[in-house]
């Protein structure tokens, strides 16, 4: 979500005579989009806000921005920050991109400016981004805005406020405009894609989100459709459906577990219990049974036992995850869960299940790789291997990376390949001929 905000905002400034740069230290104004989502985020973004004091020295009339979720959650406190080392110019919010031309004439007017107010309506629908960081093949689409679940230990709801879905009718001229200039693939972005609501009252005609993802999928049968991320008490046997249905829709699904403990899940608030999680595994097993699973984990949890802790790791191996974000337990300011529960699971036992969750998930991820083997995939080329020139890599539908050697192929290009060995996280083959 931040990398599809960043073009957005990249889109603005460079409709306002400002034009992008790769070199930081070419750059007149700076802008660091921001996650809150674990306090290591937030500490990277003060150490990164540090670093760029340096290149002050060399431009002296450098402006640097803190924007997105970090800006909303901390407001004038960054502006303040000063007497640390760290001298910020702009903060705005993740509903404030609009407003930066006039914030940057602020700056250079010499005073800091900020806006962080929160929308009930911003979509940016309007917005064309600017792909200036696209392979060319892979692009991000947001189809909503913000987040109403309110699991206990997540910021998000707090940073960028109320769920708003975008109009369908912009959603699909941007995934048609993105296939005209040669993209093959797009992500369906959301905090929650599963609550995707639009109403066309004059029409007299609801949208959810599979209907959203049939019309997607409809644009072009050679544009490939993603979507992320799922929240599991939303993941509808409707929606299973439609993928089953339509060959572009990959076959992937990003299913957030965070715990397998349904007693550490009721404390996050996240709405299922570990049955509930398990029954729709089993649908997606049902309905689509090439598709690929991956999740996230949190790891020490507020309250959690040795025994929730054992409850994931034996969810981890009854799923068979494919691939997971595994993470360290991190309290955030203003969430439930700082305000009512203890985080009384010591770091470094923390940091013990944590490696336990890794090593296991390394070693599905392997299995399921080597289950791979000897099988035929399409895959659609990204680019060359980071190791070899002679090689190409890209994903196959269950977004697994595939690399095969290259025979002039071209990114865009879906290419029959057989998976001959594997690693943990990649596929090796040739073309199928």
């Amino acid at each position: 979500m931040n990398f599809s905000d960043s073009e957005i905002v990249a889109s603005i400034i460079t409709e306002n005579d400002y034009a992008t740069t790769d070199k930081a230290e070419d750059a007149d104004v700076i802008f660091l989009n921001t996650c809150s989502i674990r306090e290591n985020a937030e500490q990277k973004v003060l150490n990164r806000l540090k670093q760029l004091q340096y290149l002050r020295k060399h431009r002296p009339g450098m402006i640097l921005g803190v924007l997105g979720c970090m800006a909303e959650r901390m407001k004038t406190s960054l502006l303040e920050e000063e007497r640390m080392g760290m001298r910020v110019d702009m903060v705005a919010g993740p509903d404030s991109y609009r407003d930066l031309p006039r914030l940057l004439n602020d700056v250079e007017s010499g005073h800091q400016a900020v806006n962080v107010i929160l929308s009930s309506e911003e979509t940016y629908a309007d917005i064309t981004p600017v792909r200036y960081a696209s392979n060319g093949v892979s692009a991000f689409i947001s189809i909503m805005r913000g987040c109403e679940n309110f699991c206990s230990y997540c910021v998000v709801p707090f940073t960028r406020g109320k769920e708003r879905s975008r109009d369908p009718e912009s959603i699909l001229e941007e995934a048609l405009e993105l296939f005209n200039m040669g993209f093959r693939e797009v992500t369906l972005l959301g905090q929650n894609v599963n609550s995707y609501s639009w109403t066309n009252a004059s029409a007299g005609k609801e949208w959810n989100f599979p209907m959203l993802m049939e019309a997607v999928a409809r644009v072009n049968p050679l544009l490939r459709i993603r979507f992320a991320t799922s929240h599991p008490k939303d993941m509808s046997d409707e929606l299973l459906e439609v993928i089953a249905a339509n060959e572009n829709i990959c076959r992937a699904i990003h299913l957030p577990a965070q715990s397998g403990s349904s007693a550490v899940l009721k404390r996050m608030n996240r709405k299922y219990n570990r049955e509930d999680y398990l029954g729709r595994i089993e649908a997606i097993r049902r309905i689509i049974p090439q598709c690929a699973v991956s999740t996230d984990l949190i790891a020490g949890f507020c309250g959690e036992t040795d025994q929730d802790h054992a409850d994931t790791l034996s969810l981890m191996k009854e799923v068979g995850f494919d691939f997971a974000f595994m993470f360290k337990y991190s309290e955030r300011p203003d969430t439930l869960a700082a305000k009512k529960l203890k985080d009384d699971v010591p770091d470094e036992v923390k940091s013990t299940r944590l490696q336990q969750i890794i090593e296991l998930q390394n070693k599905l991820s392997l299995e399921s790789n080597r289950a791979d083997v000897g099988k035929i995939f399409e895959v659609l080329v990204e680019g060359r291997s980071r190791k070899s020139a002679k090689m190409v890599s890209g994903r196959n539908s269950q977004n697994k990376v595939v690399v095969f050697p290259d025979k002039d192929y071209k990114p865009g290009d879906y290419i029959k390949v057989k998976i001959l060995e594997c690693t943990s996280a990649t596929l090796k083959g040739e073309t199928a001929e």
